[in-house]
């Protein structure tokens, strides 16, 4: 598990990240959001021990990033992605990963094996040998993302693992992911791609300097947006919108076209009473479902006006 504890950071008096207390657990994918600037890539430089916190502390499986000793280790189980992949350019992609797997002290008989497992997943072994100077940047990514791996860390952070990616590759890097995730490994993603987090994340923290938000995507939504039922039917009348209104734990109703749509405190408990109101009122109700709010909605909520 990875447990910050007030972890703040200051570059030149400008506060970075603030008093951030935040819990990520074993084999979860959790995903920072949030605009530039707002200490998402310096929070997981700290935990990954790039650099010292101003004051605060980072547990890392109970290991202290400030104990030099516990730092060391961290390192040998952390994986980590920054957002420009500083690869050798005049190196193959095979030497670049053997290169790495070296540093980590990966043993000599499992460097080939593991470097032929990452780049058969990611689907490049067939251009193992090539200079990776002549990649396009989706390609760069692939081979950023398995040196990040190469080691087999316990914990895997990535800076914004698709950006600039295009929608290809950007697919190849998603599912990639989605098969980690599979796997029970503990991801941490920094994204803008608001889609991608919801596809992937199961919790999410909204960070601007200060965690501002922090659940899964459903748990953000309801919390922001609450829960609204609409109710789609043949005509609708004055008398229907007063029989919905009239329901126990309606919070308000609204037409639009041929629905309406409700706002409920518990929709499980009050859209088969208000089924009946609209039928008992002459209403014919084609269907019901329940209205969507994406990450998306609940970022420009939290972020919007800020922006």
């Amino acid at each position: 598990m990875i447990e910050t504890r007030d972890l703040t950071r200051k570059f030149n008096g400008v506060t970075a990240v603030e008093n951030l207390n935040l819990k990520v657990r074993d084999g979860e994918v959790f995903g920072f959001i949030g605009p530039n600037g707002a200490g998402k890539t310096t929070t997981i430089r700290m935990i990954c021990t790039l650099i010292a916190p101003t004051s605060g502390s980072v547990l890392v499986n109970g290991l202290d990033i400030n104990d030099p000793k516990d730092a060391i280790r961290i390192r040998s189980m952390t994986g980590f992605l920054p957002e420009v992949p500083g690869l050798y350019e005049t190196l193959s992609a095979a030497r670049n990963l053997e290169f790495y797997a070296s540093l980590y002290d990966v043993p000599a008989g499992k460097r080939k094996e593991r470097i032929k497992e990452l780049l058969e997943l990611l689907g490049i072994w067939d251009r193992r040998d090539d200079m990776v100077g002549k990649f396009s940047k989706g390609m760069k990514q692939k081979i950023a993302i398995a040196r990040a791996l190469v080691h087999d860390p316990e914990f895997l952070f990535l800076d914004e693992p698709t950006s600039g990616l295009d929608p290809v590759a950007s697919l190849t890097v998603r599912n990639f992911l989605l098969e980690l995730k599979k796997g029970g490994r503990t991801i941490f993603i920094n994204t803008h791609n608001l889609d991608d987090a919801e596809r992937l994340c199961d919790t999410i923290g909204v960070m601007r300097t200060r965690l501002l938000a922090y659940g899964s995507p459903e748990e953000l939504s309801r919390e922001f947006w609450g829960r609204t039922t609409i109710v789609h039917l043949r005509a609708v009348t004055p008398q229907l919108i007063d029989a919905a209104r009239s329901v126990e734990g309606v919070m308000g109703v609204k037409q639009i076209d041929n629905k309406l749509v409700i706002d409920v405190v518990d929709p499980e408990a009050a859209n088969p009473r208000i089924v009946n109101a609209l039928v008992r009122s002459g209403g014919e109700v084609e269907f019901v479902n329940e209205l969507k709010r994406t990450l998306e909605d609940v970022y420009v909520r939290l972020l919007g006006d800020r922006q």
